[in-house]
């Protein structure tokens, strides 16, 4: 018998026969790690295997290359700050969705675990959560190895006025050097590299650029699937909460 033990972070829960679910958590040590919980929709369970909560499993199986299954100790429930807040939780949804799509299964990936962790520990602070999420999508470019490089034009290496991303290396690109090929470039606002205005409609235009990364880098190199409907959600309701 094969047995370990960590915590981590709910993703997603699906029904398993009758009375079970099939769990898929986020831990530092093993990654995206799935398993089954006995008993798992009943009234007790139910609530900490919500997306978002913080757990502590301890997981079984004969053999590694079985699914195995999940014994489950709450930790923390990240239910209150969501519940009457309708950013946090397309946000919430949102970041657990794009991680049960794009993590390698039983893969760790510790440095964008911790980026996560301390990013749903923020939900319910709206004024700083919509930069935090561009910054941890950032982060998970990086981490899955498509991340950008802004810190000098790839063409004629200043660093000044840039202000588009090349699709295809993902660096920037001065004004000046784009000439006649700016719109077949992203848009490179200034808060991606970290500077300018942070306000909600520029965050919005800024995760435009590293959702085409996502998309059209990182899933397709997964195969062919479609971006989480959850992500495209969040970005209406950073625009929404930008307006109110």
């Amino acid at each position: 018998m094969i047995e370990w033990q960590d915590e981590g972070v709910v993703l997603a829960a699906r029904p398993h026969g009758e009375t079970s679910v099939i769990l898929q958590v986020f831990t530092p040590t093993k990654g995206r790690h799935a398993g089954v919980v006995r008993g798992g929709i009943s009234r007790k369970m139910t609530p900490h295997l919500q997306p978002g909560g913080q757990i502590s499993v301890t997981w079984k199986a004969r053999l590694d290359s079985h699914l195995g299954s999940f014994a489950v100790e709450p930790l923390r429930s990240r239910a209150a700050a969501v519940m009457a807040d309708r950013l946090a939780l397309a946000g919430l949804n949102a970041v657990c969705a794009l991680l049960h799509h794009i993590l390698p299964e039983r893969e760790a990936h510790l440095p964008l675990y911790e980026r996560t962790q301390g990013l749903l520990d923020l939900l319910g602070q709206s004024d700083v959560w919509p930069l935090a999420y561009l910054r941890w999508e950032q982060a998970v470019l990086e981490e899955m190895g498509f991340g950008m490089d802004l810190s000098a034009c790839a063409v004629r290496g200043v660093n000044e006025d840039l202000a588009f991303v090349s699709p295809k290396s993902g660096r920037a690109v001065s004004r000046e050097a784009a000439g006649e090929w700016a719109d077949r470039l992203l848009p490179l606002p200034p808060v991606l590299a970290g500077k300018g205005d942070a306000s909600e409609a520029e965050i919005v235009r800024a995760l435009g650029t590293t959702g085409w990364f996502i998309e059209n880098r990182l899933v397709r190199s997964l195969g062919d699937r479609p971006m989480p409907a959850a992500r495209a959600r969040l970005l209406d309701a950073i625009a929404r909460h930008g307006t109110a």
